[in-house]
């Protein structure tokens, strides 16, 4: 582990062999474990579990209890809603080790997952993607997408800001904090501007 250039609670557990970038903060009873990475500015609260090998980009934003398992990859400006959840894999057994078949996520840039969301493994996150809270997600979410509920379903789609966006005739959204324009073609959103 680097020099101490990042703040631990002293009840948080940081395991050697791990690298935490600068400006980081771990809150009280967290628990970083060997092997992960966990970039510049992220704020990790309390009674969270970071996995091995998980890796978290710059200014992460981890809520309490919320548990990353190893497979997960976030990119940076990722918003984790408390007590949500990320599984490794798809059919657990307790009698059946499994350890070397976990299945991978990747949550894009600036996406946010709300509270109590699920993630099952295996299906990536699209940057600025909005997961709502107790939303439980079984499929691959699209960059920009807004999805609710259980299973999780695209209701529509977000700014970078965190806004709907509402489409015109033309595919063209603005959003209503930023004045960023947005395109809607084919089926995939993009800023324009």
């Amino acid at each position: 582990m680097a020099a101490n250039n990042y703040y631990a609670h002293e009840t948080a557990i940081v395991d050697e062999g791990c690298t935490i970038g600068e400006g980081t903060k771990i809150w009280h009873f967290s628990h970083i474990m060997p092997g992960c990475t966990l970039g510049r500015g992220c704020n990790i609260g309390q009674n969270v579990v970071v996995s091995p090998d998980v890796v978290l980009g710059n200014n992460v934003k981890v809520q309490n209890n919320v548990s990353i398992y190893t497979g997960v990859t976030c990119d940076d400006d990722v918003f984790l809603g408390p007590s949500c959840v990320f599984t490794n894999v798809t059919n657990p057994r307790s009698g059946v080790n499994r350890r070397g078949q976990y299945s991978k996520t990747h949550v894009g840039k600036g996406a946010s997952i709300g509270a109590n969301a699920t993630i099952v493994c295996g299906h990536d996150i699209g940057e600025y993607a909005f997961i709502g809270a107790g939303a439980v997600v079984t499929k691959t979410v699209p960059a920009y997408a807004l999805l609710v509920g259980n299973p999780a379903r695209q209701m529509g789609w977000m700014s970078e800001f965190g806004h709907r966006l509402n489409f015109d005739d033309n595919g063209k959204a603005t959003c209503e904090e930023s004045g960023q324009v947005y395109e809607l073609k084919d089926g995939a959103v993009k800023r324009i501007s």
